[in-house]
């Protein structure tokens, strides 16, 4: 028989007339571990970032995920609705995040950082790389909690086997929102956290993160429904799938050159 999802209420709790929920948290708790990871990094001479550079780092990044990662939703998963229902656009509490966008929105905000503080922009990729899987996992535990976002239909007997009643289905599907969980999130982290122990060339950290995060949710994608307006694309692949593979390829085009070219951080 398989699993049922617990079916968690999304909201936490309430204080008055607002309402606290789950996905909320996991932002939050994704920018605390970001913060204090950043603190033990600089506490050790990791980098030379200073804890105000991590103030801001963390204030601008925060804005970089959640624009980036709405408008991203918008552009590349649901644009014609949007079209439509421009909005609609705002109402971030209704759902519609994406990593790609929010990645890219992360991208820009650190450029603008790392010139008005005349970093190198590499040297601050570097810094923040391995501080974002346990982030990246706190969100896939949101969206397990909140039951969304889950996986294809699997072998009812198999023991991963789960029924989502948000689906309206019935039909047993793989909780890819956990595979996604300890691949991106987790593994990545120690992947990360370990390449990034000794010193590197300039731009390798940020390049293992781009080869990693973009190869795990290649995999990943296999298992994970494909947005419904959307379904598969060329190939047989998902829209997270054909997003991933310019990471791969930026990744290892940045790791050999900073290998080749650049000296250690």
């Amino acid at each position: 028989m398989p699993l049922i999802h617990p079916n968690f209420d999304p909201v936490a709790f309430s204080l008055g007339p607002v309402s606290v929920r789950w996905y909320g948290l996991m932002y939050l708790v994704a920018f605390l571990l970001f913060y204090g990871l950043g603190r033990w990094r600089i506490a050790k001479g990791k980098t030379l970032l200073s804890v105000r550079d991590l103030d801001d780092i963390l204030f601008f990044g925060a804005l970089g995920v959640i624009i980036g990662g709405r408008l991203g939703s918008v552009l590349f998963y649901n644009l014609d609705y949007y079209l439509l229902h421009p909005l609609d656009v705002l109402m971030v509490w209704k759902g519609g995040m994406s990593f790609h966008g929010g990645f890219l929105g992360v991208l820009l905000a650190m450029g603008w950082f790392a010139h008005s503080r005349k970093y190198a922009w590499l040297q601050v990729t570097d810094f923040i790389a391995p501080l974002c899987p346990l982030g990246l996992a706190a969100g896939r535990l949101g969206n397990f909690i909140n039951g969304e976002l889950w996986g294809r239909p699997t072998d009812p007997h198999a023991f991963w086997a789960m029924i989502f009643p948000q689906a309206q289905d019935g039909i047993a599907r793989h909780p890819s929102q956990l595979y996604q969980f300890g691949l991106e999130g987790l593994l990545l982290f120690i992947v990360l956290w370990w390449f990034a122990a000794k010193p590197r060339p300039r731009g390798a950290v940020s390049g293992v993160f781009l080869i990693g995060y973009g190869l795990f949710r290649f995999i990943a994608e296999f298992a994970r429904q494909p947005d419904a307006n959307l379904g598969l694309l060329a190939l047989n692949l998902s829209m997270g799938q054909w997003l991933s593979l310019p990471m791969i390829v930026a990744g290892l085009i940045l790791l050999i050159g900073s290998y080749k070219k650049q000296p250690s951080n």
